[in-house]
């Protein structure tokens, strides 16, 4: 980084809400190597999740009562669809800093409050993430492109606050999205996108490119459609993507065949094209390395639990996934079992070098009148091919 540049706020350090109740999670929340692993790291999870149970015990009777009954030794499960029923905090109202919520348009809506420490730990992995690939750059002006939610009066969508979080780790020259705010609502916008791109282009700056994958595919499909010539990218542009192919899986290729378009027709190398996973139920980031595997950070653990008895699974079959983190104070969120299927792997099966385990999304589980963002954004995509 540029020493003539200030350093990024969200690398700055943040205090857990009580040290002397919290001095595990704040050591564990500090750890700067977002893959460092081995018997320290794994011992200090451990006793910081000991510090969250006994912290949402003591502020949130529906955990209280959850924890006692629980087996001795077990992590308590909460399952993320409970969230989209129920509000409960481990804080006082007054002391909720952010308010987001996970579906779009309509659908049943996880509420999730968040503390300023909370959210500020979540935003501060990222950016420890983001700057372990060499992604904050504060000296390179970029154009944005997000296939998210243009920012409305009283919208809380976690996606759209993402996105526009991200947009923090390089200065912004444009920011264009993808789905507009009509007053009424949102709606995908392909020609202004495609507009978009070729300003870029022109233009030359890299470009970020933000959002839901299913938008992304669309427009590279309007653009052989229409018989747009390929654009020329800059090189060092970047495509995160994230939220899945929800409502859209018939439409769904395969990774390879999908990056390979955006290439072709972006001018963008696989290389910097990333996939993540991430809710507003567990906001602790999980980003494709290089051979496009989501490894699990340090501030984290993932297991795979059986669909049937929510007994653990060995490495390579597939369940329910299951994330742990204790970095959350303001909610009983820190054992979160997620709607979606995924298999789990040893870091050694692969070929990167971060190390850790990483695991495989292998879509939701069962069907469910439950929307996420994704589902309630790919139907703006109705009627557009």
């Amino acid at each position: 980084m540029n020493p003539a540049n200030p350093p990024n706020p969200h690398l700055a350090p943040v205090e857990v809400p009580d040290p002397a109740a919290l001095p595990n999670v704040q050591r564990l929340c500090d750890l700067a190597d977002p893959y460092a692993q081995d018997e320290r790291t794994d011992a200090l999870f451990a006793a910081a999740m000991e510090e969250a149970n006994a912290w949402h015990a003591q502020r949130s009777p529906f955990f209280r009562s959850l924890l006692a009954d629980t087996p001795g030794g077990s992590l308590p499960l909460v399952h993320a669809n409970f969230f989209k029923l129920h509000e409960v905090l481990s804080v006082p109202r007054d002391e909720v800093f952010l308010h987001l919520t996970s579906s779009g348009t309509s659908g049943q809506k996880s509420q999730m409050f968040f503390d300023e420490w909370t959210i500020r730990a979540a935003q501060r992995m990222v950016g420890r993430i983001f700057d372990s690939y060499g992604w904050i750059t504060p000296e390179q002006p970029v154009n944005y492109l997000l296939y998210s939610y243009e920012p409305a009066p009283e919208m809380r969508l976690g996606t759209s606050f993402t996105d526009n979080y991200l947009c923090d780790f390089a200065p912004a020259r444009q920011v264009s999205y993808a789905l507009r705010h009509t007053g009424k609502g949102h709606e995908f916008d392909v020609f202004g996108v495609l507009n978009a791109l070729q300003r870029y282009a022109d233009e030359g700056l890299p470009v970020r490119i933000l959002g839901f994958p299913a938008f992304l595919h669309f427009t590279l499909e309007r653009m052989r459609e229409l018989g747009v010539p390929a654009l020329r990218l800059p090189e060092d542009s970047l495509v995160v993507l994230g939220g899945g192919w929800k409502g859209h899986a018939d439409r769904q290729i395969p990774k390879d065949r999908f990056h390979a378009a955006v290439t072709e027709r972006l001018g963008i190398p696989g290389d910097r094209i990333r996939d993540t996973y991430g809710s507003v139920e567990h906001c602790v980031p999980y980003v494709e390395c290089e051979r496009h595997r989501l490894h699990v950070p340090v501030w984290s653990r993932a297991a795979v639990r059986s669909t049937e008895t929510l007994r653990p699974l060995p490495y390579g079959e597939r369940g329910y996934l299951h994330l742990a983190s204790p970095y959350i104070t303001s909610v009983p969120a820190h054992s979160v079992v997620m709607g979606d299927l995924a298999s789990l792997q040893p870091g050694g099966e692969c070929e990167c070098p971060l190390g850790t385990d990483w695991f495989t999304i292998h879509g939701r589980a069962g069907l469910s009148r439950n929307r996420s963002c994704a589902v309630a954004a790919a139907e703006l995509l109705k009627g557009m091919s």
